[in-house]
């Protein structure tokens, strides 16, 4: 027989609530995205009364002759550059694709 001391583990206990993992509470996480218009450039524009092609190329290109730019890319809602009308929206291209 031995004299060495064994461990004496009598007093020692543990405990184990779960082994599952408690899934991510996402309640008060929220998201809005109102529009990709900024992430592609392009933005759109509401008619004002005294508005022309010309006058919101000169505010927003710098060039008043960028209206043909505006003008290209709303063909589908204005027919004649020179009638445009109060709360008609528009695309106005990306600054860059104006050259």
């Amino acid at each position: 027989m031995s004299n060495e001391k064994k461990a004496d583990f009598s007093g020692v206990t543990a405990k184990v609530d779960s082994t599952e993992q408690q899934k991510a509470d996402f309640s008060g996480v929220t998201a809005k995205v109102d529009s990709t218009e900024e992430a592609v450039g392009e933005q759109s524009y509401t008619i004002e009364k005294g508005d022309t092609l010309s006058k919101i190329a000169k505010e927003h290109y710098g060039s008043a002759n960028a209206w043909k730019h505006i003008f290209e890319a709303n063909r589908d809602v204005i027919e004649d550059p020179d009638r445009i009308f109060p709360g008609q929206v528009i695309k106005l291209p990306p600054k860059d694709s104006i050259a």
